[in-house]
Order: structure tokens, then sequence, then C-alpha cells
């Protein structure tokens, strides 16, 4: 299984015009963040985790060719603004586009991209099959999914787990349950907002406070704001078995 981060910011995590803090101003492309994303290649699937406003790129940066199925952890903007953006996909591959969200967040793509839904249909419409699901494993071709439940702030949000491969966005809290499906993960994602305090994210210290709870043997922070810091320099404040994600980022799991 390969891992790609196809983003591992925020809406202030990529470069603001007018910005004059050192992130934005950077030439470090390692700051240059796009909002969160991952791309999951398994031995018979392409599967990406939310598609955020900046998914067209994004794909075409990481030049993604193929795509089976988009998991979808939450309904904000953030992370499904780019769901229009797999006509591509439908048109060249010939194929429908298999999408894996809970009732919830469904609801919201009915909302958001109300056309899509329509009784008629016309040329170029996005064609995407919903599949519903809650905190149950799940099939994608070959591959068991585990979600995993996660609070930001009183949001429930969905990561999930492939094998030794686990993924969280957006958590501000982790029940002890949830814990215990994160727990024997080779390789742990976390989000890590910034050093002050937040709400609904993760700051700094809670991100490496609960990697080592959770004692994965590398953890990547993702979901980064510029007001973290420089890559370079907050790098060094973490302990060895801790890493910032970058976009561009690539393992195999």
């Amino acid at each position: 299984m390969k891992i790609t981060f196809l983003g591992t910011g925020t809406s202030q995590g990529i470069p603001v015009i007018g910005c004059g803090c050192a992130v934005c101003q950077s030439t470090d492309t390692r700051n240059n963040r796009l909002r969160v994303s991952v791309l999951v290649e398994t031995d018979d699937k392409t599967i990406v985790i939310d598609s955020g406003p900046d998914f067209r790129y994004q794909m075409l940066r990481a030049k993604v060719n193929d795509l089976d199925a988009i998991i979808y952890t939450h309904e904000h903007k953030d992370h499904v603004a780019g769901l229009d953006d797999i006509r591509p996909y439908n048109y060249l591959l010939h194929k429908i586009i298999d999408i894996y969200a809970t009732v919830r967040v469904q609801d919201a793509l009915r909302r958001e991209f109300s056309y899509i839904f329509e009784d008629t249909k016309y040329f170029g419409l996005p064609q995407i099959k919903l599949h519903t699901i809650d905190d149950q494993p799940f099939l994608i071709g070959e591959t068991s999914i585990i979600p995993i439940e996660v609070m930001h702030h009183k949001l429930p949000v969905l990561g999930y787990r492939f094998g030794d491969f686990t993924y969280i966005t957006d958590a501000k809290t982790i029940s002890d349950e949830s814990l215990a499906k994160i727990k024997g993960s080779k390789i742990l994602v976390i989000n890590a907002l910034q050093k002050e305090n937040h709400i609904s994210h993760f700051t700094f210290d809670e991100a490496i406070a609960f990697a080592n709870k959770a004692g994965a043997a590398t953890t990547y922070f993702t979901h980064m704001s510029h007001n973290l810091g420089l890559h370079a320099d907050i790098e060094k404040e973490l302990p060895s078995h801790i890493k910032l994600a970058y976009d561009g980022l690539s393992f195999d799991c």
C-alpha cells in the first residue's frame, strides 16, 4: 500500500496573499500546504480521503491518473468542496466514482451539490455512487477499512485505519474506545493545527501527547496552519518518532 499526502494544511495553512509571516513568505516548499487530503493506493484500488477546494490541483500535481473512491471524514467545506472535480475521471476512465460517507455527510453533499442528485441528468454531470458507512469496518476492493470516530469539538468525525496505517484529521478529543482501534498501527497521521489552544483541533503539544499515547512507530502531523511555524524549525522540536508531513510526501506501508 502506498500513501501520498496530497495536502497537509488548512485554509490558514496555504500561502496567504499579503501575509508577511515567515511561513507564507517561505521558499521551502514543505511550508506550502494545500488543504488536507491523502491518497491511498492499494493493490487493486486508488482511494482519496477527502476532496477539499484544492482537489483538482492536488490530483494534477501528484499525477494521479486513476480514481476509484473518495472517503469522507466529515462535511466541512475544506474537506468536500472539490467533489465536482471528479468529472475528468468519469469521462476519461468511463466509470462511476464510489463515495463513502455517513448519512450526515451524504445529506450535506446533497445540499452542497444538489445538481448531482437531480432526477434529470445531463452530459458531464459528476457520476457518483453513494455508500453509507458508520462505525463498522467496510471493504473497498480487497482492503478492509476501520472507521475511527473522533470529536471535532462537538462534531463526530471519522478517521480510518488501513491495516498498519491510521489517518485522523480534525480531532480535538479521542475516546479510549477509539484509541483501542488505533493501537498497533505502525504509522499514525494526526492533526496538529498550531501551538496556541484551539476549540476543535489538537494543538502541537496535544498532538505530541496523543502520539506518545497511541504508540505508533512513526507519527506524522497534518492539518497544520501557518501559525504552527516553519517546517524546518518545528521538526527540531519533535522526538525522533514524530515528523511533520508535507505535500507530496509518499511512502509504502
